[in-house]
């Protein structure tokens, strides 16, 4: 539950379309359910705005589905999963309602619609960093914002970012991921007045050190104003870039 349906809830209370009764059990989840192999953290979304994510990798699609079935139970809404391979994804669809995109292994179930506010930019250097981009921006949709993607516009061939300049400008907040040599977010940094999230990828050739060189880079990067999150985390940087553009009131 997260804070906008304990909201509904009490309002519901208040006009006379909910019992009290049936409001404390909706909250009686507090504060985790302990299912032996996991302990689900029901009211993380009441803290922190953002429910429980779960991590696929190294998880059974058992336990991935007994996790999803206990969340949707106490309400559960977009619940993301992140890293599932399709053979996990193919279980947990049998049991809970799964939207499932087998470039980035990013899950979300039991998906339902919801306005999307403010502007989020995931810029991608290549098509070899679009599953990398792919997770940053479902991430960030899941959990509310409105995402613009702008991939293959490294630097290599800069005019394809400075075509996009208009979106740039407008976000709240940029993701720019990129292997190599992960020149792609100092340039973005130049551009932009809102945070930059850099996300180093693991592409390049042998003395790219499987991301390390793009990791070093971006945290050298020139331009003021840029974050970096670990190599890969597409996860990590757009629940921060939502984080950000969410920090305001935000008019759809």
């Amino acid at each position: 539950m997260d804070r906008e349906q304990m909201l509904e809830a009490l309002c519901a209370v208040r006009s006379g379309e909910m019992a009290p009764e049936a409001a404390l059990r909706l909250f009686a989840q507090a504060p985790y359910e302990d299912i032996g192999y996991a302990k689900i953290d029901h009211h993380r979304g009441l803290r922190n705005g953002s429910g429980e994510v779960i991590y696929g990798a190294g998880k059974t699609a058992e336990q991935i589905s007994g996790i999803v079935g206990r969340m949707i139970a106490a309400g559960g809404e977009n619940i993301l999963i992140t890293r599932m391979d399709a053979d996990k994804a193919a279980a947990v669809a049998r049991v809970a309602p799964l939207f499932y995109d087998p470039m980035s292994r990013v899950g979300i179930a039991n998906r339902v619609e919801r306005p999307l506010v403010g502007s989020v930019v995931v810029a991608s250097g290549g098509t070899s960093d679009l599953a990398v981009s792919e997770e940053a921006a479902l991430t960030a949709e899941a959990l509310g914002s409105r995402v613009t993607r702008l991939y293959d516009v490294g630097v290599a061939g800069l005019h394809r970012l400075l075509s996009h300049l208009a979106e740039l400008q407008s976000a709240r907040a940029v993701v720019a991921v990129a292997g190599m040599e992960g020149a792609l977010a100092s340039v973005v940094g130049g551009l932009v007045d809102c945070p930059v999230i850099a996300v180093p990828t693991s592409v390049g050739y042998g003395a790219s050190f499987g991301g390390l060189s793009a990791l070093l880079s971006m945290l050298n990067a020139c331009a003021s104003g840029i974050s970096v999150v670990n190599i890969d985390n597409g996860f990590g940087a757009g629940f921060l870039a939502n984080r950000i553009n969410r920090m305001k009131g935000i008019e759809a």
